[in-house]
């Protein structure tokens, strides 16, 4: 495995530099809620604009749709003080056009595939195929996904794609709000698939691949202002940052495919 250069190290804080330069003239504290599959990215990235801009990131955790208390969308309904919200673009989506977000402050910021995994140690089935897929949903005892944009994908869409719905009723649960990976490393299921973003950070569990791309889902994550942000000005400092090219390359390396990257490689093709 190669390890980051010195300078890969660095872009982040250049990118914050270039960014950022001297408009940060009063720090201020920025309310973030991330949804999970672009959080360790941002957790990655956080500290290189907190030293550049002064700002003070106020971070917490929810998912992008769902029920449970912590998800984005209740958060936004119950009046809680956000400045930038980040999560799955069509959950944003939905939520611009109820006007809980500023109208043309979305910044599309990485595309996510769905993977899947199985606790530490355990034998990798192979899932290479559609086929190598549907025998390791229905040769599991116990199958998780979550309760956001990869585990609807699979509830409503991969089961019946993969003829297995009637077959997994009793035995394939959506997890609310704890992360998937968690759940096969502490033994409560034995696979289970969710955004390879999520899956990367927990250990205990060994990833054993991809979904196939005849059946696999690619999820937008998306960040944007929150309308009646305390700190509108800082938010969109932070957007910008946060869709910086030169932070592509942090992205990445959590699983995720950056939007910035692609758009600077289809900007470059067509010039």
């Amino acid at each position: 495995m190669s390890h980051p250069t010195l300078l890969q190290k660095s872009r982040p804080l250049l990118a914050a530099v270039l960014l950022l330069g001297a408009g940060a003239a009063h720090a201020a504290d920025i309310r973030v809620v991330s949804s999970g599959g672009f959080a360790q990215a941002y957790k990655n990235l956080a500290p290189a604009y907190e030293r550049a801009s002064g700002d003070h990131l106020l971070s917490e955790w929810g998912p992008s749709m769902g029920a449970t208390k912590n998800a984005i969308p209740a958060r936004l309904a119950r009046g809680e003080q956000i400045d930038v919200v980040i999560m799955v673009g069509e959950a944003l989506d939905k939520l611009m056009q109820e006007g809980r977000l500023v109208p043309g402050s979305k910044v599309v910021l990485a595309n996510s595939p769905i993977a899947c995994a199985v606790r530490h140690g355990a034998p990798k089935p192979d899932i290479s195929t559609t086929e190598g897929l549907r025998n390791a949903f229905l040769k599991a005892d116990k199958v998780a996904y979550s309760d956001s944009a990869s585990g609807v994908y699979i509830e409503t869409q991969l089961m019946n794609k993969l003829q297995i719905a009637p077959q997994m009723q009793g035995k394939a649960a959506k997890i609310p709000a704890t992360p998937v990976g968690e759940i096969i490393a502490h033994g409560q299921a034995d696979f289970g698939c969710q955004q390879r973003s999520e899956l990367m950070p927990v250990e205990g569990i060994d990833i054993v691949g991809l979904l196939p791309a005849d059946v696999q889902l690619m999820t937008e994550f998306s960040a944007a202002l929150v309308r009646d942000a305390s700190q509108p000005e800082a938010g969109r400092a932070l957007l910008r940052f946060l869709a910086a090219p030169a932070n592509a390359g942090t992205i990445e390396a959590t699983g995720l495919l950056p939007a910035a990257a692609a758009s600077t490689a289809t900007s470059a093709t067509a010039h």
